[in-house]
């Protein structure tokens, strides 16, 4: 009987956002997949090691996930990081699939399962708290309230028209484009709110579109709500 794959979601950085779940699939499971070509320095990896001690005697299964916009290898990459995952998944093994906040918003892992699901594999989802829902309880704010809408949008596109939708604004993967992003949200009406590195030791807040940094880490989450009147 082949196993199964688990895509657990890590949470973003504070170790104790784990899920109860998410802590047992660890601990009883004997491979961990993570994305990358070294595993250890996965920041997923870092932040479940920290909630489950026990992970680092575990057999650690890298997966590449080359940072690309190229179709094609992107393809590839995601092809065989799946011939991977069903390699083990044949010896009757579980694996668990370590991912960043969670394995639904934006997870390479989702490229995986999919194609885990379609070659007749049993694998499941395990939620874990998103980026931008941790963001906005760091900062002591909603994200929605009453019939406001919530826009997620990866801002590493063109995010010009995305911007002028109603309700709140969360931006995520900015990336390389963040000079572009903080200029475009300096022309906006709006209240800015920007955490770098959201959970983690190196966790900055910043204040209002003129105080985001043009060089900030690749793991930056904007949110931008409406002016109360």
């Amino acid at each position: 009987m082949a196993g199964c794959l688990f895509g657990v979601g890590v949470g973003p950085g504070d170790p104790e956002l784990l899920t109860l779940k998410a802590v047992r699939l660890i601990r009883e499971n004997e491979i961990i997949a993570v994305p990358g070509e070294n595993p250890v320095d996965s920041i997923a990896y870092k932040i479940a090691l920290l909630a489950v001690p026990e992970l680092a005697e575990k057999s650690l299964l890298a997966v590449p996930m080359p940072m690309t916009k190229d179709p094609i290898l992107l393809k590839e990459s995601h092809d065989r990081a799946a011939e991977i995952v069903e390699d083990v998944l044949k010896t009757g093994k579980n694996v668990v699939f370590l991912t960043l906040g969670d394995p639904t918003v934006y997870s390479t892992y989702l490229y995986v399962h999919k194609r885990v699901l379609n070659h007749g594999y049993g694998a499941e989802i395990v939620s874990g708290i998103s980026s931008f829902c941790a963001a906005a309880a760091t900062l002591s704010i909603g994200l929605v309230e009453k019939a406001e809408e919530l826009h997620v949008i990866p801002a590493s596109y063109q995010i010009e028209e995305a911007l002028k939708l109603p309700g709140t604004k969360v931006l995520m993967k900015a990336g390389k484009k963040m000079k572009q992003v903080r200029e475009l949200l300096m022309q906006q009406e709006c209240d800015v709110f920007m955490v770098e590195n959201c959970g983690m030791e190196n966790q900055k807040i910043y204040i209002g579109a003129n105080q985001i940094p043009e060089d900030a880490g690749y793991y930056s989450l904007i949110i931008v709500k409406e002016k109360e009147d």
